[in-house]
């Protein structure tokens, strides 16, 4: 399988892990260590995710308070956000066309 990300989607998430590298070397690296592991869980069980619409799914974190966000678009895994959980739920949405979300 693909895995794309969308621009903000990977802006979001390198910005993650600056911000943690920030608070504590390594600790970026540790975080974007667990969106792969995050990934490879969606990879393998790619409908066992909540559904937020009918085409976007969330895969939890198990160490960060983060979501990655994601649609199956045939062969591709699209990341649609890497996000914190607390800060503006629903903002991944305007990143989609209508029919998309």
């Amino acid at each position: 399988m693909n895995v794309d990300f969308l621009d903000e989607a990977e802006e979001e998430f390198l910005a993650a892990i600056g911000r943690y590298n920030g608070e504590r070397e390594g600790l970026g690296d540790e975080f974007a260590g667990e969106v792969r592991r995050a990934i490879e869980r969606i990879i393998e069980y790619p409908q066992a995710w909540v559904a937020l619409s009918r085409r976007t799914r969330r895969c939890l974190m198990n160490r960060f308070p983060y979501g990655v966000l994601y649609q199956l678009r045939g062969d591709t895994l699209l990341i649609v956000a890497v996000m914190h959980l607390s800060r503006a739920p629903q903002s991944w949405r305007k990143r989609l066309p209508p029919g998309e979300r």
